[in-house]
């Protein structure tokens, strides 16, 4: 009697567990599974046509994870190598920036030192052949594909010069490491500046090793660590880097999950190599993660000022998990937490609807949280800089120039008629090459249409569907009539902010990226709130003590 009593209990207790709506979670997986392979069994027998299995499956897993965060990724194997040059910056190739043109493909960039650049490719060649065939219709995304392969073997590209000329070369692919740290130098006596590019591997070695550099060598007394457009990357590094500032033993950052097993503690390992040099980092609204711990840290134990703008917040921890055939699983697996206890995560994902995420949490709904000295900082939404400094805003006369490749084109003819420039530090673009630039955007017929016009296009189509055209006509000609534009006017009213585009393109053909930040630091107001900020040693203790805040 004892066998059917039992049967009948289990059945209830399985009855009792969906009545209160909670069905067991692995018979629910096993049941959708089943549905799942099913409908494909299904398209895969009486569908009309042949079904690749990896394009259907692919796209099926992708909406899936499509469901729950951006950063939540199915790597297939045969895009593994991608994977890899997104924590450890390298990948083997020719080493170079392209871009598709309807006449072949362009180079847009060439890393100096690098097979592409030792070959005598330059910034604004055009690959018309690769391996023999023709680039004309080959997509980006094709095209790397071939340049790229296994270090040590070569591939043949015919190249057309910005000068007309045709050669044809054999380029020996090579290993091409993304340094993490482009540049570092001694920017103003006493003062050091390092820019991070991004947390791969080896990035605390390496900013360890410039970092000495300039202590010992250039004998800095104040430092800049510049995050600005940093992605992040790999948590270990910024750690380490944290870590080489603050006092051993130190909590970095923690992270909290769903499942307690994955949660960690990050501590200063190592004793500091210095404790006492001032230090201001540099953010702004596309420094994230990896980037935003070191900011947000070094601002919570009030171990440097933070200066910029508003960073990403992306408090999300993801971890790689194998998956069968040689794929890969990028997961979101937890949240990270910086000293003060804040996380900085700005959007709940849990919240989306359809295909739109929420939005930034409101500051009103934040909440506040103490640095060591007792300064209030906020979760929710990113690092908020203890001295606000925005970037350069692009003007819509900017943006079209670069959008349209008329700054491109003038600075590939630029080099025609320029071998050679001054070195970069002294290096000046004068208002007579502004001139001729004007000249040449006047030969392009170049024509854009402001943002607001296209607003107010739409606006105005709106007035007339409600019956308000009429009665708002006046105000509404008055607002197109100042809306309206010319090129010559807005060459001239937007002059700073174009040379400043055009010198740095001409600064990245002559001298690479080397050539590109230094000058950039030309025109960089917040590097130069920085270095005003190291140089006032009072303003720079109050901040951080909390006697001065200027947030507010």
């Amino acid at each position: 009697m004892k066998h059917p009593i039992l049967t009948v209990l289990a059945i209830c207790c399985v009855l009792n567990v969906w009545a209160d709506g909670t069905p067991n979670r692995n018979v629910e997986i096993a049941k959708h599974m089943d549905i799942f392979n099913a409908v494909y069994k299904e398209l895969d027998l009486l569908y009309v046509d042949t079904i690749e299995p990896q394009k259907t499956i692919k796209k099926g897993i992708d909406e899936m994870l499509s469901s729950l965060d951006p950063y939540t990724n199915y790597i297939p194997q045969d895009d593994m190598d991608k994977l890899k040059m997104m924590t450890t910056g390298e990948y083997a190739g020719v080493g170079c920036v392209i871009s598709q043109k309807k006449d072949g493909i362009l180079i847009t960039d060439v890393y100096e030192g690098m097979p592409a650049q030792r070959a005598g490719i330059r910034t604004g060649d055009l690959i018309v052949e690769i391996d023999g065939k023709s680039t004309v219709g080959l997509s980006v995304t094709n095209a790397s594909e071939q340049l790229r392969g296994e270090s040590k073997t070569q591939v043949a590209v015919t190249i057309k010069h910005a000068n007309g000329e045709k050669t044809k070369t054999v380029i020996t692919r090579e290993k091409i490491a993304i340094p993490a740290i482009p540049f570092y130098s001694e920017i103003e006596p006493g003062i050091g500046y390092i820019y991070i590019n991004g947390f791969t591997e080896k990035a605390a070695s390496q900013f360890k090793e410039v970092f000495l550099e300039l202590k010992n060598e250039k004998k800095i007394k104040k430092l800049i660590i510049d995050v600005r457009e940093n992605p992040g990357g790999i948590l270990d590094e910024a750690v380490d880097i944290i870590n080489m500032f603050v006092d051993r033993k130190s909590t970095v950052v923690y992270t909290k999950g769903k499942n307690p097993n994955l949660n960690k503690t990050y501590k200063a390992m190592r004793d500091p190599i210095d404790k006492e040099m001032p230090i201001a980092v540099l953010v702004n609204r596309n420094s994230a993660s990896a980037a935003e711990i070191v900011a947000g840290s070094l601002q919570d134990m009030d171990r440097a000022v933070i200066i910029g703008e508003r960073t990403f917040g992306k408090g999300l921890v993801q971890t790689t998990r194998d998956l069968p055939h040689g794929g890969n699983l990028k997961v979101t697996i937890s949240k990270y937490y910086i000293p003060s206890g804040r996380c900085i995560q700005a959007i709940d994902y849990s919240k989306k609807t359809g295909k739109e995420y929420s939005q930034r949490i409101p500051d009103s709904l934040t909440h506040e949280f103490k640095t060591i000295h007792g300064r209030t900082v906020r979760d929710g939404g990113g690092i908020n800089p203890d001295i606000f400094s925005a970037d350069t805003v692009t003007s819509t006369a900017e943006y079209y120039l670069y959008e349209k490749d008329i700054i491109f084109d003038y600075v590939t003819e630029y080099q025609k008629k320029h071998p050679s420039i001054p070195n970069i530090k002294e290096f000046t673009y004068t208002d007579a090459d502004y001139e001729e630039f004007k000249a040449f955007v006047k030969s392009k017929d170049f024509t854009y249409k402001l943002f607001s016009e296209s607003y107010l296009t739409s606006l105005k189509e709106s007035l007339k569907e409600e019956g308000y055209a009429e009665y708002a006509e006046a105000e509404i000609n008055a607002l197109e009539a100042k809306l309206k534009h010319d090129i010559d006017t807005d060459l001239n009213l937007f002059k700073k902010e174009i040379v400043r585009s055009i010198s740095i393109e001409i600064a990245k053909r002559y001298y690479y990226q080397t050539g590109m930040i230094i000058e950039s630091l030309k025109f960089d107001d917040c590097k130069n709130e920085a270095i005003r900020l190291l140089n006032d040693s009072e303003r720079y203790k109050k901040i951080l003590s909390g006697e001065l805040d200027e947030k507010k």
